[in-house]
């Protein structure tokens, strides 16, 4: 009796698997949060778990790659508004980019002090996108639009800040981070002879800490 051999998935399949299992797992983690199992991807994309690992040698890897083009979304999106004519305005997009990012994926939400943070290329990407903030948010500096004290930095945590506050208002006023927004925009712009109490960050952390649930 002859054996047989399994087939070898041709390059075109395997580009789409890889498409597909991008696609899916990016829809999960949006909707739920990184903690999506592989398993679960794997039968929302009608594949194995093999077929995963085959492309993603951990999970680890799959959601650095998710994260990568959310992160390259924004990037571009800031890079663009630096020839932008207003600075004041530029900032203000990009801020609304990027708080319309995390609203609508859970997993963007979760991602900084996560285990995925650790890997180099989405360290990388967080440093782009601090220093993209950073730039835009000179520009707004050197016009006296925002305070001399505000750093890309902050801008940076903002956004995460921004989604957090708005989230218990979300399911029935989806629209509701705007207004936190703009109390936002009106904290950093300039107010003159008030200096903030606390310096800049120097970068953002790779780990959060467990909040104290004690009395």
């Amino acid at each position: 009796m002859t054996g047989t051999t399994p087939a070898v998935p041709s390059r075109s399949d395997a580009t789409r698997n890889r498409r597909l299992l991008l696609d899916v797992a990016a829809k999960a983690f949006a909707e739920r949060g990184v903690d999506v199992s592989i398993g679960e991807i794997a039968q929302r994309a009608g594949l194995g778990k093999g077929t995963v690992f085959r492309h993603f040698s951990s999970k680890e890897e799959l959601v650095a790659a998710i994260m990568l083009r959310m992160f390259d979304e924004l990037v571009d999106a800031g890079t663009a508004l630096l020839t932008a004519e207003d600075p004041g305005l530029a900032l203000r997009e990009f801020m609304t980019a990027g708080v319309e990012i995390y609203v609508r994926d859970q997993a963007f939400s979760e991602v900084i002090g996560r285990s995925s943070v650790q890997h180099p290329q989405v360290r990388d990407a967080i440093d782009r996108l601090c220093d993209t903030a950073e730039a835009l948010t000179a520009r707004a500096r050197q016009e006296g639009i925002v305070r001399p004290d505000v750093t890309g930095t902050d801008v940076v945590l903002l956004l995460g800040g921004i989604r957090r506050t708005a989230a218990p208002l979300l399911i029935v006023e989806p629209q509701a981070w705007r207004r936190y927004l703009d109390l936002t925009l009106d904290g950093i712009t300039t107010h003159p002879g008030r200096s903030l109490p606390h310096p800049p960050p120097r970068h953002l952390p790779l780990t959060t800490p467990a909040p104290d649930h004690g009395c």
